[in-house]
């Protein structure tokens, strides 16, 4: 390969430069001795032109052969690089202040690769950082050699999609509002979110709202929260549903999720914006619905029954519609309502020896209100993923049920664990 010597200025005793650059040679004495230069060798003055001023803008062109003090005080800085290079082009930048961890550096490649890719930009976050870039070519184009450490600065991710449910609540015993749905987070058919190779993101499923017993007259349990978290990506979290109200002191539903019905003159509560609704108000003899992920619960109508549960959302990422986040029907002494899909039905009628039923599991709908009974618990949550088959790398954790959808990879957790991208 060419060599390539690099010097500043050699002269002989009487000040003459022996440099002959168009010759490809060095002269060395009078004799005229000669070091001759491979043919495609160059020669080139050592070092960088350190500037001077130092950058406080906000961008910044940088300029092959240059160096560059850059100081974010007071603000970020975008560096855009030449819009054409050559090889053994070289740049270097210096955090000044030791700022960059507070404001960082973003590098605009300008059209031209980094370490082989030609996106995301590269941001430059460390304190005290040094950065120098030589290019090599159009294949692979400017690389760090200096990067304390050299790292990486165009990490690839790949698209994935998401369904995030949390537990739903269980109802009210003794005349109960209806227990509300968790809260439901989706990017299904959406914009989708970039996981990273190599990084592990952890999954957590909430448990539904445990059953509530009779005697006492007392008000359900919320459902627990589902969380998918890991650098690079904002958490995702679904609230846990809210609890169903009973007489004679909790008569208000919880909040949530979705909101948990009310008893009498209690109010349903309230829904989490973007991930559930309200729960029915309480009316005499009447528990209101839990709310839903896809509709308010019902209110209750003085002593006779008591109200629907919100209704449910359809969802297709396991490539199958499934509902998911119904609220959980208010319990009446008359005839009972029903939950709404997924949802825990309400019963009704004094000795009725069956207490509400259980919400299904994994669904993240609430249970039913009561008469008198105990009521059954709230359906736990899920979290799903989907990926390109190609991308899907096979490493998780907690035994999710994994199957595939034309060219896509399905995860189902419907435990607690973690997917390794």
């Amino acid at each position: 390969m060419a060599s390539i010597i690099k010097v500043d200025t050699i002269q002989d005793q009487d000040g003459n430069n022996i440099i002959n650059e168009n010759a490809n040679t060095i002269t060395i004495g009078k004799s005229g001795d000669t070091i001759q230069v491979a043919a495609g060798a160059t020669l080139e003055g050592a070092g960088l032109s350190w500037q001077s001023t130092i950058v406080t803008g906000t961008t910044l062109s940088a300029v092959a052969g240059n160096g560059y003090w850059i100081d974010t005080t007071s603000n970020a800085c975008t560096v855009t690089l030449p819009a054409s290079a050559s090889v053994g082009d070289t740049i270097e930048f210096a955090d000044y202040a030791r700022t960059w961890q507070t404001n960082n550096v973003t590098i605009n490649q300008n059209s031209l690769n980094y370490q082989g890719n030609t996106s995301p930009n590269p941001t430059l976050s460390t304190e005290g950082q040094h950065l120098k870039i030589v290019y090599s070519g159009a294949t692979n184009g400017w690389i760090p050699t200096n990067d304390d450490p050299v790292a990486l600065g165009t990490p690839q991710t790949y698209n994935a999609e998401y369904l995030v449910i949390a537990g739903g609540a269980s109802g009210g015993s003794g005349i109960g509002g209806g227990g509300g749905a968790g809260g439901y987070l989706t990017n299904y058919g959406g914009t989708a979110i970039g996981l990273s190779p190599g990084e592990t993101y952890t999954v957590t499923v909430g448990g539904g709202g445990a059953a509530t017993p009779f005697p006492p007259k007392i008000q359900g349990n919320d459902g627990s929260n589902s969380v998918l978290s890991g650098t690079g990506i904002s958490t995702i979290t679904a609230i846990g549903g809210g609890y169903g109200g009973t007489q004679p002191v909790f008569n208000d539903g919880n909040d949530g999720g979705s909101g948990g019905g009310a008893y009498n003159t209690g109010v349903g509560g309230s829904g989490t914006v973007g991930q559930g609704n309200d729960g029915g108000d309480g009316a005499p003899l009447a528990g209101g619905g839990g709310g839903g992920s896809g509709g308010v619960g019902s209110d209750g109508t003085p002593g006779s029954p008591g109200g629907n549960g919100g209704s449910a959302t359809a969802n297709s990422i396991t490539g199958t519609p499934v509902s998911y986040a119904g609220g959980g029907g208010g319990g009446a002494p008359a005839q009972p309502n029903g939950g709404a899909s997924g949802g825990g039905g309400a019963t009704a009628g004094v000795g009725n020896p069956v207490g509400s039923s259980n919400a299904t599991a994994n669904t993240g709908s609430g249970s039913g209100g009561s008469n008198d009974f105990s009521t059954g618990a709230g359906g736990s949550g899920v979290v799903i993923l989907r990926v390109a088959t190609a991308d899907y790398p096979g490493t998780t954790s907690g035994s999710p049920t994994v199957t595939t959808d034309g060219t896509d990879t399905i995860i189902k957790f419907t435990g607690s664990g973690s997917y390794t991208g």
